[in-house]
């Protein structure tokens, strides 16, 4: 089973907020645990919502809109992406992920299934 575990952006997610000084190690740390138990398939840093964009669907037409996005306090801050044996050995890793906001202050993450989807081959060009 693979899950993705989403640390959300706290603060200022336009100006990119950053977490202590100590979370990128504790986040190096972290991946290094999980890729020598065999279970880290990806992890990455976002970039501030202002450097991307979004795409809104509606009425049969496709809308792009340009970052900054200020709608709520979802904003994905970063991502790991694992693959385990059961929902609850992905919540006991998902439990030792580094609090994103650095110690004592308020923070969430997400932890979702991923859908196993076969993957086609694409053609050769």
């Amino acid at each position: 089973m693979r899950f993705i575990i989403i640390a959300r952006a706290n603060a200022d997610p336009i100006a990119g907020s950053r977490p202590g000084d100590s979370w990128p190690s504790e986040m190096a740390a972290y991946h290094d645990t999980l890729a020598r138990a065999g279970v880290l398939l990806d992890a990455a840093g976002l970039q501030p919502s202002a450097t991307g964009w979004r795409l809104r669907y509606a009425d049969g037409h496709c809308e792009t809109l340009e970052g900054p996005h200020q709608q709520g306090c979802d904003h994905a801050a970063a991502y790991t992406v694992i693959q385990v044996r059961t929902r609850a050995e992905a919540l006991e890793w998902a439990r030792r992920f580094p609090a994103p906001a650095g110690p004592g202050v308020a923070a969430e993450i997400e932890v979702r299934p991923l859908y196993d989807m076969p993957l086609r081959a694409l053609p050769k060009p």
